[in-house]
């Protein structure tokens, strides 16, 4: 729900105010940065920062902060992604055994003729057929190896030069924090 170029969470609080979007948008865009330079970044002080982000963690906007790691540096330089679909009464098997296999870093459940979208990172080809197997016994899979990613992972927010949601009114009235 969106009030005055403020979008407001499910119990009515007013969360993403456009100095919530530019502060979302540079966390998301590199968690490391230090309160002082996310003050310094948006015009506040930094103890108004860090209560800003408190509360959008609190609010479940904020939901953790990571580092990204290179799969190939840990020795993972393959990558695939396996459609299962389970066999009559496996569904919430699917979820457990994916929980439990080390090598599956995502898995979804999505619609379609398939029910799990898993994301694996693995160190051989060898190490393909062993994980495949045990999923076998709980389903059909499809497995495509990723061969690039064009878009491997983005901030959700708009860049530095686009609008996002919550901030035309801002900008229109002049009060967007740049």
């Amino acid at each position: 729900m969106k009030a005055s170029g403020m979008t407001r969470s499910t119990n009515g609080s007013q969360i993403l105010d456009p100095i919530n979007v530019r502060l979302l948008r540079e966390v998301e865009s590199d968690a490391r940065l230090s309160l002082a330079e996310l003050a310094r970044r948006t015009n506040l002080s930094a103890p108004a920062v860090g209560e800003r982000l408190r509360r959008l963690e609190r609010a479940g906007v904020i939901t953790g902060y990571h580092a990204e790691v290179d799969p190939k540096a840990l020795g993972y330089p393959l990558a695939a992604i396996v459609r299962i679909r389970p066999t009559t009464r496996q569904v919430h098997k699917i979820s457990a055994l994916a929980h439990e296999t080390r090598e599956v870093v995502e898995c979804h459940r999505i619609t379609g003729e398939d029910c799990f979208l898993l994301k694996l990172h693995l160190r051989s080809m060898d190490d393909l057929e062993a994980i495949l197997d045990r999923f076998l016994a709980l389903g059909e899979t499809t497995t495509s190896f990723i061969q690039s990613s064009p878009v491997a992972r983005r901030a959700l927010l708009a860049s530095e030069g686009e609008l996002s949601d919550a901030e035309p009114a801002a900008r229109v009235h002049g009060t967007a924090a740049d």
